[in-house]
């Protein structure tokens, strides 16, 4: 094998540059995994690392790698949690960092057309320019990019108002299993009954399709004001129960997020770093909703006022310490943080963050914690705590984190987590709901995602065999799995 990756580095570097390609190990080590537990011991490294600068170097890339069968991984910001960048089949990393320009920025059809390795923070600085604004906003923006909010799906802080890639993607550009440039869209118009929606096919592959390097997104003026604010509920489904009311209320949500009594922990840490004592949060608090509304300065005063009395008669008590709200919203949305006095990222350095990312029905999102509870302690996982995302506009649209903490240095508790997965993802499908909302398979769920998908797996792989005939391209990902065995 490699001779081959041999003779593809000496190709690939003849067609692209010498400088952009590079077999060095402390090089490829950085390839290796994302953010996901995985034992601290081991690595999975490629066995070649190229970083391309434009669609037609990618396809230069994928034709070498097709004619002589070497598997291809696209590489992002790394910041995923689910494997889906790791070479567990050796290959080509293509880096796509490289691929970091805007292309354009249409303000009258309100679109922004770019190159899909530019980090997602980068972009709306450029927009902001404009006066623009990109509204997905996942915590990792300064290094996930465009490319894996895509290939991932991932969650987004401002989903309940503004939604999930379906609803910002309008064409892509993609370079498939064998070489071709294909442009999938073709339109900035955000509706169409025409032909298949391939471009959507894009959003949530991971990479298994191809190698998407362009994508033309639909993008918002920049709002003019903000409120944020926090109140308390005796039970997830009551604080559930309040944030449907302000939606029926016909109140413009732009971000609403319910965390168990557990994952309020994290955010009241730097208040205890800061002054030595607890919080004043009722000993009753099971849950804690945290929501924010945008706009113009005199219509957000209005909501803002207009939503504390609807929490206040839903049986919510507003959060009177202001640096618990001022934590939430930065670990969500701006990321300044004090070193070594936020829960978040700085726990990271003893345990690694986990999480079971399901999608439940919004009626048996209470019984889904009390489970969650159940499975963590069965395998002796340290629970973090739930946190349940909204991501589709205006309305409840449950992603959750069901959170917990890996000590990845003890390659039996990595098991246990996995194991820990394997069950919770059956727990959502027996509830009628899903085994991942933005985590994705990766090499978690292949096969045994069968549970959820039955018979309509066959069909996957006949789609991802027309993009990709010698499966090249991320293999190993979302049919396989290195944790759980799959369903016969």
């Amino acid at each position: 094998m490699m001779l081959e990756i041999q003779k593809a580095a000496e190709e690939i570097a003849q067609k692209i540059g010498e400088e952009k390609v590079s077999m060095q190990k402390f090089h490829r080590m950085a390839y290796s995994r994302d953010w996901s537990p995985r034992n601290a011991k081991e690595a999975q490294l490629p066995d070649l690392v190229v970083v391309p600068s434009t669609t037609e170097e990618v396809a230069e890339i994928v034709k070498i790698a097709y004619n002589q069968k070497i598997p291809v991984i696209p590489f992002a910001g790394g910041t995923g949690m689910g494997g889906g960048v790791s070479p567990i089949k050796g290959g080509i990393s293509i880096d796509t960092k490289g691929l970091n320009k805007v292309l354009e920025i249409d303000k009258e059809n309100l679109t922004v057309t770019t190159q899909v390795g530019i980090p997602v923070l980068t972009l709306n600085k450029e927009l902001e320019k404009h006066g623009l604004w990109w509204p997905h906003d996942p915590e990792s923006k300064p290094a996930s990019t465009v490319g894996a909010a895509i290939s991932c799906d991932n969650d987004s802080t401002f989903g309940i108002k503004y939604g999930k890639l379906v609803d910002y993607l309008l064409n892509a550009v993609i370079v498939t299993g064998t070489g071709e440039i294909l442009r999938v869209g073709h339109r900035k118009a955000l509706c169409t009954s025409s032909g298949y929606k391939l471009h959507w096919l894009l959003i949530g592959a991971e990479g298994t399709l191809g190698v998407v390097t362009e994508a033309t997104l639909k993008v918002f003026p920049k709002p003019q004001t903000r409120a944020v604010e926090a109140a308390v509920f005796k039970s997830i489904s009551e604080a559930i129960n309040a944030l449907q009311k302000l939606l029926q209320a016909g109140l413009s949500v732009e971000s609403a997020h319910v965390n168990c009594r557990r994952r309020l922990g994290f955010y009241t840490h730097a208040y205890r770093e800061k002054y030595g004592k607890e919080p004043d949060i009722p000993d009753w608090a099971e849950a804690l909703l945290f929501v924010s509304f945008n706009g113009d300065e005199e219509v957000v005063n209005f909501v803002h006022k207009y939503a504390l009395k609807i929490l206040e008669e839903s049986g919510g008590v507003k959060v009177k310490e202001r640096e618990i709200i001022d934590g939430w919203w930065t670990s969500k949305h701006t990321l300044q943080f004090q070193p070594f006095k936020q829960k978040w990222p700085d726990s990271q350095r003893q345990k690694k963050f986990g999480a079971a990312d399901l999608g439940i029905p919004i009626g048996r999102i209470e019984e889904a914690y009390k489970k969650f509870l159940e499975i963590a302690e069965k395998n002796q996982i340290e629970i973090l705590g739930m946190c349940v995302y909204n991501e589709r506009p205006n309305r409840i649209s449950p992603s959750i984190s069901f959170a917990v903490f890996v000590d990845d240095s003890n390659p039996e508790e990595v098991k246990r987590f996995y194991k820990y997965v394997e069950e919770m993802s059956k727990m959502a499908i027996d509830l009628e709901g899903t085994m991942s909302t933005y985590i994705g398979d990766g090499d978690r769920l292949g096969g045994f995602n069968k549970y959820e998908h039955g018979e309509a797996l066959k069909y996957m792989k006949k789609i991802k065999e027309v993009f990709d005939p010698a499966n090249i391209m991320n293999p190993g990902k979302k049919f396989e799995s290195c944790w759980i065995k799959p369903e016969k």
